[in-house]
């Protein structure tokens, strides 16, 4: 069963980071989405990519410690998307509001798996 919990995860995260790529690439090209998208990319890829790395901890200690990583990345992403937002960068609202939504159910699940498995 915890197998399937990893693998729901790791895809949603996948999942999170293709659809962040592809709404991104329908931005109007400018210094600021330039910017922005390409952080946003690096930010989503690297929670995704983390916490594949974060299935091989060898230690509980150091499995908390790349989750926290997954988190802090994610936390960029929503400050980002935060950025986009104001800045009036969206173009596609509803695309928009998916991703945003997205990453913050992945910031709650991150946080509360951090304090179950450090309690």
């Amino acid at each position: 069963m915890k197998s399937v919990v990893k693998y729901d995860l790791q895809d949603r995260l996948v999942r999170f980071s293709a659809n962040v790529i592809i709404w991104v690439g329908a931005f109007k090209k400018n210094f600021a989405s330039e910017h922005l998208s390409k952080q946003l990319i690096r930010s989503t890829t690297s929670a995704a990519l983390n916490y594949g790395d974060a299935q091989g901890a060898g230690s509980k200690k150091d499995f908390i410690h790349k989750m926290k990583i997954c988190l802090k990345e994610l936390r960029e992403s929503q400050i980002n998307l935060e950025i986009i937002e104001a800045s009036k960068l969206v173009s596609q609202i509803s695309s928009f509001e998916v991703i945003k939504k997205e990453c913050n159910e992945l910031v709650a699940i991150f946080t509360s798996s951090i304090k179950t498995t450090t309690r």
